[in-house]
Order: C-alpha cells, then structure tokens, then sequence
C-alpha cells in the first residue's frame, strides 16, 4: 500500500512541477531531480519506500541504455566520423585529463580523479537536444556538430562503466580469473553479432506475422532484459547488457517499432530514476555550502565550454560554430547520474563528494537554457575580438580558394536541399553563382563535382567580400540558423545597399525583423507550405486558378496576416457541395469490354440520355480537357465526369458492361 502511496506522490508531484519548470523554461530532467528533492528524505518526506523507488530507478537505466542501443547505428556514426570520433574523443578525453589534474592537485586519488573526470566528461543529450529541437538548430552547423558529439559521449558511458572497478581497485567479479573473464568477454561479443546477424531477423519476422502487438512487445522487452542478465551473470553490468541488446535489435528492420514500443515505458521508469537522484540530494548541504557549490559549478560550466569549444576548433570550423558548441556543451548529463551510482558503490564517490557532484550537476542543467538563450549574443562578442581571421573564419583545409571576380552573380548562402535545388535552376538558366556553405565536408565532396563553392561563415564580411558581394546582383540566404541569417542579412545589405537579397526563414515571426534589417523578400517556410497545401485544395474544389493565384498573392502582400491572425472572411466558395448542391465528379477507366471503345463522345450521347458531362479524358500520360465531339474512346482511357449522384449511377455500367 505504501507503494501506491509513494508512487501516485512521485506522479502527481512531478506533474505539477514539471508544469511549473515548462513555465519557467527548466528542462524536464531538472524538474524531475526537484520533485525527488522535494519529495525525499531531505525534503518534506513524502515517499516512505525509497529503496523500491531505487528498484524501480535500476528498472529506468536497463530501459534507458536499451533504448540507446535501439538507436544506434554504426552506419550513421561513420557518416559523421569526423566530428562525432575526432571532436568527441578529443572533448571527453581533454575534459578527463583536465579534471584528474585538478582532483589530484585537491588530494584525491588517481581513480577518484579520473571517475570523477568521466562524470564531468559527459553531457546532456536530453536537455540540448530539446532546446536544438525547439529552436529548430538541429540542422545548422553547430547543431549537427553538437549531436556528433552528443552520440559519442552516450556510446562512451560503456566504457567508462566497464573501468569503474578497475579504478576502484577492486576486481570486476570477485572468483573470476582474468582468463575466464576474457572469454565470457568473447563470448558475449559473438552471441551479440551471431544473434543480431541471424536469430533475432528470424525470430521477430515469426513474431511480426502473428501481427500481436502485445507479443511484439513482451518479446522486446525479454530480449532485452535476458541479455542484460546474461552479462550481469557474467560479472558486467546490467546497463552494459541493455545497451547490447538493443544493439542486438537495432541491426534488423524491426528496430523502429520496437523502440515506439518501448520508448512510453523507459519514460516512465527513467523519471523515478531522476527522482531517486533528487531524493539523495541534501538541500541542507545545498543551501549551506551555496556559495562553494555555485563557483564549482560555474568552473565546471567554463571549463567544459572552453574545452568543448577547442575540440571544435581542431576540427577547422569557424569561431561562431566553436563558440556555438562550446556553450551547448557547458553542464553535466544525465548519463553521468547513472555512471555515479555505480562509483558510489565501488567507493569511489565518497562523504560528501556525492553531494557536491549532485548539486554542481541540477545547477549546471538549470543554467543551460539560459547559456543557450544568449550564445548567439556571446557568439557575436567573440567575433568582435582582435582574434586572427584564420581562427574567425575556420581553418578545414579545402586548399586555396580564389576571390570571385564576376559581376552581376548570384550568391547562395547556405547548401541544403532549397540551396542545391536554386543552384541547379541557376545552372540550367545559365546564372553565374557562387556558393557560401559552412559544412567543410560538403564544401570538399561538391568542390570536386566542380561545383563553385566556397566555405566559411557568411557572418564575416571577410567571407563576403571574398565572394565580390558588393558586385552581386542577387543574394538568397537558405540557412537554418535564425541568428546567423539575421547577421548575415545586416552585413550584406550594408556591403551591397543595392542587391536584390531574398531570404527564406522557417518561422514567420522572423518575417518582419528580417524585412526590417535590410531584405527585399522573405519567404517563411511553415507559411509557404501552408500556402502551397491550400492553393492545390482550392484547385481540387473547381476554384478558377486565377482566383487561386490572386488569393495566394494577396496573402503574401499582406506578409501573411491572414494566416497569423485567421481573421479574414472567405471571398470565394470553398464549399463544392455549397456552390454546386447534389453534384459529384467521378472518374472511370473504361475497360477492354466496354460499348464505349472505339465509339466517339458523341455517338455515346451521354449528356443527353444520362444528363453527365465529361470534363477531361486521360490517356497514358496525356490528359485531354474539354474533349471534343469527335473524341474516339480507347481501352484504359480514364473518364473524368460531373453529375448528379443517381446519373452517375446509371452512367457507370457503360464503363465495364460488355455488349448487350
């Protein structure tokens, strides 16, 4: 009874603080570590049975690096090998050297030291990836560069929890020779590849045709459960077990469904895992030592942004991006909560190390959405330093880029699918352009197709003028980065007063700060789509196209006013079944049997005896509108017709009957 007690606490309180953190902007992992600390021991004491609440946290983990292991794909790390294995060894392993030197200086020893570098090594791939998401950076330069390290990070807490016992001293599985544990180890590695190879595809197609979601789903869940047993049986972990067996499940095509199916449960028991965390943490500590835990976590904060921002700047991107990074990746993740209740029981976080560890980590997570609200700004600070242009600008090395000298050109800033779409249109229009992308890897691939791109950072006036933006007639910016676009839009109206500069943003809100910087059109890509959605569905209700077109123009002079506020009253009928009563279009293949082969739309008389008329036939790839008298119908044709439902009704036999 105590349980339902403590878990309908644990809900109902972390809704309502959740709530208040969604108010407030506090990412959802940090409201789940209040709860725990508002429910805990050293709080008001609202959960009894703490230590099922751990069980149920260990449940949280196993579901957590399982679904991990769903989403893994070795295909897509070596896609982005080079800022996910070079950016990301380089910012954990600059981090754990940074912080052992530091921990040994205070005392601790080596494997304290470096435990407590791989906790501060890790980020939190939850609450970045939110914010990314929601300001729609996922796409950008630094947004793919913070995810490359993001995933490397989450693959490195495997690691880093198979060495915990070796830093603590202790043996990995006391009775266990080196030698047996070696082969368990290959054991392990081989029924991994053999099962993800041949038995699972086996097994889960069986599973599939039985088309039982309920047996779809326990069969994931034992899966991933027994491997997680079978290495914990083998004296490794229960997180490392999870983790394979999704690896397991990940190679087959039947990995999307069962991380859909798995995903609502590892968010439930993952919550009591944060909360279990919030639990342990001591507010009295907290509030009593407050001066001393902030200046850590603000040394935590610019230690990781500095290295972070390093790591990126080896990789030959440009200042904003390194800065961009840098503060991304500035706290403590929630795989270094899971990594710290394993060293707690190897001894290797001890007294009050625990404590600080919990109390530096919820202040750095609180911080981020702040950090990341005004990197733009901080970007832009650093940018005005007296710093090299090589460092501003990046350093990849693509080899010498000659200054543009054309006149009249194009310039496209930005590389994407609207980018390659313009510059094909460009090229078969015979334009002269240029390319401005800020992807090194892009740049080299197209640079070798003979493409005319350039890379670097269209914020710079340096990158501008290297393009001859003072020449260029037009200039369209097709990047993801609101921020950037803005700058970008500043310094070319102020380069060039005259171009014509067209600038595609993916929120209206944009539209009016962006017009007001400098930009002769913007066109806001949730409104477009809308527009061109509306547009076909007027045209399929017999709206007249130039109705149409006028429509969709007036909307788009009005900077799509009537979208934002849906104030405006219809001018034009929308309502076919209003316009045109008890009228329907129907359309009909006519058959090798039908009487209407061979016979021509007049013979067929079917606007005198059935009261239809026919609108257009389709023929193969041809569509023949308003046919004439004389039209002669052929097998397959397809009949487009209008009428009255029981006309048509009768008119359908003609189509299929043979001859009577």
């Amino acid at each position: 009874m105590y349980l339902l007690n403590d878990i309908l606490v644990i809900f109902g309180l972390s809704a309502l603080v959740l709530y208040l953190c969604h108010r407030v902007g506090i990412p959802v992992i940090v409201g789940y570590l209040l709860t725990g600390m508002i429910a805990g021991p050293y709080g008001l004491s609202l959960v009894h049975e703490v230590d099922t609440v751990k069980v149920l946290a260990e449940i949280g983990v196993v579901l957590l690096l399982f679904t991990i292991g769903l989403e893994f794909s070795f295909r897509n790390l070596l896609q982005a090998r080079r800022p996910t294995l070079l950016g990301g060894s380089l910012q954990i392993l600059l981090t754990v050297l940074c912080v052992t030197a530091v921990s040994r200086l205070m005392g601790l020893s080596y494997g304290e030291s470096v435990f407590i570098g791989f906790l501060v090594s890790l980020s939190s791939t939850a609450v970045v990836m939110k914010i990314l998401q929601d300001r729609a950076e996922t796409e950008t330069p630094h947004g793919t560069i913070t995810l490359g390290i993001l995933i490397f990070q989450d693959v490195m807490i495997v690691p880093m929890m198979l060495l915990i016992p070796l830093l603590s001293g202790k043996e990995i599985n006391a009775g266990v020779p080196g030698p047996m544990m070696l082969v368990m180890g290959i054991g392990i590695i081989a029924l991994v590849f053999v099962s993800a190879k041949w038995v699972v595809p086996k097994v889960f197609f069986g599973i599939a045709q039985t088309r039982s979601r309920e047996l779809f789903l326990l069969s994931v869940i034992t899966v991933g459960f027994a491997v997680a047993w079978l290495t914990n049986r083998a004296g490794l972990s229960l997180a490392l077990g999870a983790f394979l067996a999704g690896l397991i499940i990940s190679e087959s095509e039947y990995s999307h469904q069962a991380l859909g199916n798995v995903l609502p449960f590892r968010d439930v028991f993952i919550s009591f895992f944060f909360v279990s965390v919030g639990m342990l943490l001591d507010t009295g500590f907290l509030l009593k030592n407050t001066y001393f835990l902030v200046s850590v976590a603000a040394g935590v904060i610019i230690l990781k942004v500095l290295v972070a921002g390093l790591s990126t700047m080896v990789l030959g991107l440009s200042l904003r991006t390194v800065v961009l990074v840098g503060l991304a990746l500035g706290q403590v993740g929630e795989f270094s909560f899971v990594l710290a209740g394993s060293g707690v029981g190897y001894g290797l976080l001890a007294g009050d190390r625990y404590q600080v560890f919990l109390a530096v980590s919820v202040l750095t997570m609180m911080a981020t959405p702040f950090i990341m609200m005004a990197s733009p700004q901080l970007s832009e600070f650093a940018l005005k330093l007296p710093l090299p242009a090589k460092i501003k600008r990046g350093s990849y090395p693509l080899g010498a880029q000659k200054r543009v000298r054309e006149k009249e050109h194009l310039v496209i800033i930005g590389f994407g699918v609207n980018g390659r779409n313009l510059a094909r249109a460009a090229r078969a229009a015979g334009i002269p352009y240029v390319i401005v992308e800020m992807n090194p890897a892009a740049v080299k691939e197209e640079r070798k197709k003979g493409e005319r791109i350039y890379f670097g950072d269209a914020t710079q006036e340096a990158i501008l003028r290297h393009v001859n933006i003072k020449e260029a007639k037009a200039v369209a910016v097709v990047i993801n980065d609101a921020s950037a676009t803005r700058r970008i839009v500043e310094v070319v109206r102020r380069l060039n007063p005259k171009v014509y500069l067209i600038v595609r943003t993916r929120f209206v809100q944009e539209t009016g700060p962006l017009l007001e910087l400098g930009a002769d059109e913007v066109i806001p890509e949730e409104f477009e789509t809308s527009v061109e959605i509306f547009s076909r569905v007027l045209a399929k209700y017999l709206l007249p196209k130039e109705e149409i077109e006028r429509f969709v123009s007036e909307i788009r002079d009005e900077g799509y006013g009537m979208l934002r506020s849906l104030s405006r009253e219809a001018t034009s009928c929308l309502d076919l079944e209003l316009c045109l009563p008890n009228v329907e279009i129907k359309s009909f293949r006519i058959m090798g049997d039908s009487p209407l082969v061979g016979k021509t739309l007049a013979e067929t008389q079917m606007r005198k005896i059935y009261g239809v008329t026919l609108l257009a036939v389709r023929r193969k790839d041809r569509i023949l509108s308003n046919p004439d008298p004389e039209t002669v119908f052929r097998p397959n044709d397809i009949l487009f017709v209008v009428g009255k439902p029981e006309q048509i009704a009768e008119v359908i036999t003609l189509f299929s009957k043979g001859p009577s």
